[in-house]
């Protein structure tokens, strides 16, 4: 029981250790330098199409969950006579 507590120890002392397996290209700056240039596109279009097409997905689902409310309230506030 011992040996599998130290065993255990040990595997938990290695795999939360501070150094990096692999290192990663940091492209932070360059990302900035690309969202910080002045060319007249909007800061939620500059990342590129996949951008676009999530701010139409997201402005489609808003307008489509406004409708429907409006919708419900409506609907809500002049019940069917019986």
């Amino acid at each position: 029981m011992n040996k599998k507590m130290i065993a255990l120890q040990q595997v938990a002392r290695r795999t939360i250790s501070s150094s990096a397996r692999r290192q990663v290209e940091n492209k932070v700056p360059q990302k900035q330098k690309r969202f910080q240039e002045d060319n007249g596109m909007p800061v939620h279009l500059k990342g590129g199409s996949f951008d676009a097409v999530l701010y139409r997905t997201t402005m489609a689902l808003t307008v489509l969950g406004t409708g429907y409310v409006v919708y419900e309230l409506v609907k809500a506030a002049f019940p069917q006579k019986k």
